[in-house]
């Protein structure tokens, strides 16, 4: 059996679904994501379970603007200028978390990973929600990421509440930087690489 498929005019009945703590799979401005509401212990666990997802990896946070990302992470000056730069869009930031996240959102690291998607629909329920969410990609670990909703349904089915349709606007997942320490480093090169990233930084500290 598959998961129930909605449209994206379908928003107030995908947020009702993740309030409810269900599983929801959606197209982001990278590639499609398996998403819940943060806050919810047991939604996290359901992710995690159905993903295969390796303890020792959070999972990212999406929010829909710079103050969100301020209300629950440290924002240093290099931070500000790329979220500047690149934000909304596919790049996630690895940044020391404040103490209003509960540690079994971070896996008990004292960092998070945050991205401001570039993605109306995704932006409305977050909205609604009221709330950041939980998103990882729609995928097995260590297996490709779905690109599209029958992927999707092939990898998870009825394992999951529901599957949004639409188109991705990506090939590869988010750029992953990390600023939680003196020095940046890339964890993960995506659709933002390293040059443009390092472009932003020096162009700061010519100033």
């Amino acid at each position: 059996m598959k998961a129930k498929e909605y449209t994206q005019e379908e928003v107030q009945e995908v947020v009702a679904l993740l309030k409810e703590g269900k599983v929801v799979a959606f197209p982001t401005d990278t590639v499609y994501g398996l998403s819940v509401i943060y806050g919810n212990y047991e939604a996290l666990d359901q992710l995690k379970k159905i993903k295969h997802r390796d303890e020792n990896k959070p999972i990212p946070i999406m929010v829909g603007s710079l103050q969100e990302v301020e209300e629950i992470a440290e924002v240093n000056p290099s931070t500000r200028k790329l979220i500047s730069a690149f934000s909304p869009g596919a790049i996630t930031y690895v940044l020391k978390k404040k103490a209003c996240v509960d540690d079994y959102f971070s896996n008990g690291k004292n960092t998070i990973a945050v991205r401001i998607p570039d993605d109306p629909f995704i932006q409305r329920v977050i909205a609604y929600c009221k709330s950041p969410l939980l998103v990882t990609s729609a995928n097995l670990s260590n297996h490709p990421a779905a690109m599209n909703a029958e992927e999707v349904q092939g990898y998870f089915q009825n394992q999951i509440a529901a599957v949004v349709l639409g188109d991705v606007k990506g090939t590869i997942a988010s750029t992953i930087v990390d600023l939680s320490t003196e020095h940046y480093s890339i964890l993960r090169e995506g659709p933002i690489r390293e040059e443009e990233i390092v472009a932003v930084l020096n162009s700061k500290e010519e100033k």
